[in-house]
């Protein structure tokens, strides 16, 4: 199963108030192992970023001018999470600058039955502990000390492993139809079946054994 781990940044925090989307991570996994496909994009929010997420990101007004339009990187985006289940930690924050930003070009909006958000995982996992994405790397002993600030790519890689813990699946689970696990499991079945084979002694060998007791255990040994 393909899923894709989303994180965004963004100029600040309502879209009631007209902040727009900075910075779009994503990461695919299949079977909970990342597959090495990316996307990732800085945009020109055609905005003023505020200071509060200035602080947060880092992203300078300068640094976005040159960047793409979200119009401009749409299609491939929406193409990169294709039939995938989306993992957000607080997804309700992400999904409603997206879809906004799909609202603004003319786009369907991405419902929410395609996502699963690790914020409400841990909340149901841990209730009243701090549920951030800083406080389940340290639950989870996740070193998390690349995260100077906020940058959507650094907060994907960890929240994909967040998200492995959280589901209680410590180790990547084994893809079954790989070749050199069939024939791993074969050869495993093969010396099982020769290990349990009974073998019986030889007339021969019984000769042996009864010549051996008679000639060797005359005494009483528990005396």
């Amino acid at each position: 199963m393909k899923e894709v781990v989303l994180d965004t940044e963004t100029t600040g925090l309502a879209v009631k108030d007209g902040h727009r989307i900075v910075e779009i991570g994503c990461i695919e996994i299949e079977n909970l192992i990342p597959t090495q496909k990316e996307f990732h994009c800085y945009l020109n929010p055609e905005r003023k970023v505020s200071e509060k997420a200035l602080e947060i990101h880092g992203y300078t007004d300068n640094f976005l001018s040159n960047k793409k339009k979200f119009n401009e990187i749409a299609d491939d985006f929406l193409e990169f999470i294709k039939e995938k289940k989306l993992i957000i930690h607080n997804a309700e924050f992400d999904m409603s600058h997206i879809n906004n930003e799909l609202n603004l070009i003319g786009k369907k909006p991405i419902l929410k039955d395609n996502v699963i958000d690790t914020l409400e995982l841990a909340r149901n996992k841990y209730p009243g502990s701090s549920i951030s994405l800083d406080a389940l790397c340290k639950r989870f002993r996740i070193d998390n000390s690349r995260r100077t600030k906020h940058t959507a790519l650094i907060d994907c890689e960890l929240l994909t492993k967040v998200y492995i813990n959280l589901i209680d699946q410590k180790e990547p689970r084994l893809n079954f139809n790989n070749k050199e696990n069939i024939i791993h499991n074969e050869n495993f079945n093969q010396e099982t079946e020769h290990s349990n084979k009974i073998i019986l002694p030889s007339e021969e060998e019984i000769q042996l054994h009864k010549k051996f007791i008679k000639e060797n255990l005359k005494k009483n040994y528990f005396s």
